[in-house]
């Protein structure tokens, strides 16, 4: 089951876990009322699993390519690491299913308060369009992920403040029809 938890406000370290003390968790309840989707799949047989086939199917998810982050294969790791934990929003939906590795997703909740979410291998996750974000890698420097698109993929993220995007406007009334 996923981990998800509000982050500490220390400084440090982004790839480290910022646990508050006490823990405050969030729960998979809590993260669809941000229009957060989680599955928990097999990762050993994606390449011919009919659970992720059917996810596939019903939400149109026709795209997908795999990336894999480390130092080792992924050119200029250090600036797109960086690039990644800019807080930003896409105009589509983003769909990432971690086949190997981990790293964490955080979101901003309804009081624009950072919501970590740790992915390991197995997880599958949907950020609905508008939702403000960003992703990083664990202290294992390391993960494998699916990435999956409705038609052609758009890459394009754009950095925080982006409010006068249709698709944030459209996120903030979702969250509005949710309180």
């Amino acid at each position: 089951m996923v981990q998800a938890w509000y982050m500490d406000d220390g400084p440090g370290d982004p790839r480290q876990p910022h646990r508050p003390d006490p823990d405050r968790p969030v729960g998979l309840e809590q993260l669809r009322r941000l229009g957060v989707l989680y599955w928990k799949l097999d990762a050993d047989k994606y390449e011919n699993d009919p659970e992720l086939e059917k996810i596939r199917r019903e939400r149109n998810y026709s795209w997908m390519d795999i990336i894999t982050i480390c130092k080792d294969t992924l050119p200029n790791y250090e600036e797109k690491i960086k690039m990644f934990y800019e807080e930003h929003l896409h105009l589509d939906d983003e769909i990432r299913y971690i086949l190997d590795g981990s790293g964490y997703f955080d979101v901003r909740d309804k009081e624009d308060r950072w919501i970590r979410i740790f992915m390991e291998k197995g997880d599958m996750i949907t950020l609905p369009a508008g939702i403000y974000h960003r992703f990083t890698v664990d202290e294992k420097n390391y993960a494998k992920a699916m990435r999956l698109f409705v038609g052609e993929p758009v890459w394009t993220a754009y950095n925080r403040p982006a409010d006068h995007f249709e698709a944030r406007g459209q996120y903030v009334k979702f969250l509005a029809q949710t309180a």
